[in-house]
């Protein structure tokens, strides 16, 4: 199983202890994301000391207050890094004011325009922002390889699929009130899904109230095979193909 997008440096436990677990509970690869040059240069360490590591490189739009020129060379900076396979995650988040809107749409482009430049897939967030992420998206990046992640656009998950991005779910799908991301799962591609924890955020059911780790993806990956009707061991393959598809690992 494949862990596509945690944040190692956010978990109270250390990335060894994190990662030893993950093995042991069969997942073989974790995407580490930064969310800005601090936690960049962290996932970037866990990825030098450990060879299931590798990273995403960006800016999240919370952390994206001022947002210039030099940020935009620190990130181009890192994402060189030859255990980068992804820029982000990048997007808009409406949900609180914790950056101006100018300001993350400054970073959103900076970090398509990076995408492009490196070939690397993009990972986004986006929070009670869906129409004008996929615009922006359309305007700056028309075909290139996309993760939702965290998926929550159920009414928007057709534009998705007919651009082609890859649709990654969290633990949040298996709670009982989850009913619209359980009928979302249910439509995508197989060759579309991909399967996170968002740690140490979201822990699925059986574990949820505790701090998330890369290890209990598989929690989620589970319920996922139950919903789609498929065995584990075939959503596993899945997975794993679509990663490494994705990630060029």
């Amino acid at each position: 199983m494949i862990d596509t997008h945690a944040h190692l440096d956010a978990c109270a436990r250390p990335a060894a202890e994190l990662i030893a677990d993950a093995e042991q509970a069969g997942v073989r690869r974790v995407l580490a994301i930064g969310m800005d040059g601090t936690s960049c240069r962290a996932a970037l360490a866990a990825a030098e000391a450990f060879p299931q590591v590798f990273v995403a490189i960006g800016r999240h739009p919370s952390t994206s207050t001022g947002f210039d020129d030099a940020d935009a060379a620190e990130l181009a900076a890192l994402a060189a890094h030859e255990r980068c396979r992804a820029i982000g995650e990048t997007g808009l988040d409406f949900k609180r004011d914790y950056a101006p809107r100018a300001d993350m749409e400054r970073a959103f482009r900076a970090q398509m325009e990076l995408a492009r430049e490196t070939g690397k897939p993009l990972v986004i967030h986006t929070r009670e922002a869906a129409d004008e992420t996929i615009a922006l998206l359309d305007a700056h990046a028309p075909g290139h390889p996309t993760v939702m992640h965290c998926f929550s656009l159920t009414g928007h998950l057709d534009a998705c699929l007919e651009r082609g991005w890859w649709i990654s779910f969290a633990g949040n799908v298996t709670y009982p009130k989850s009913d619209d991301l359980r009928a979302a799962a249910q439509r995508v591609p197989d060759d579309r899904l991909l399967v996170e924890t968002d740690a140490p955020y979201l822990a699925a059911q059986p574990v949820r109230g505790k701090d998330n780790e890369p290890a209990w993806v598989v929690h989620t990956a589970r319920h996922l095979a139950e919903v789609r009707g498929v065995a584990y061991e075939e959503l596993e393959r899945t997975v794993e193909r679509n990663a490494a598809e994705l990630f060029g690992w």
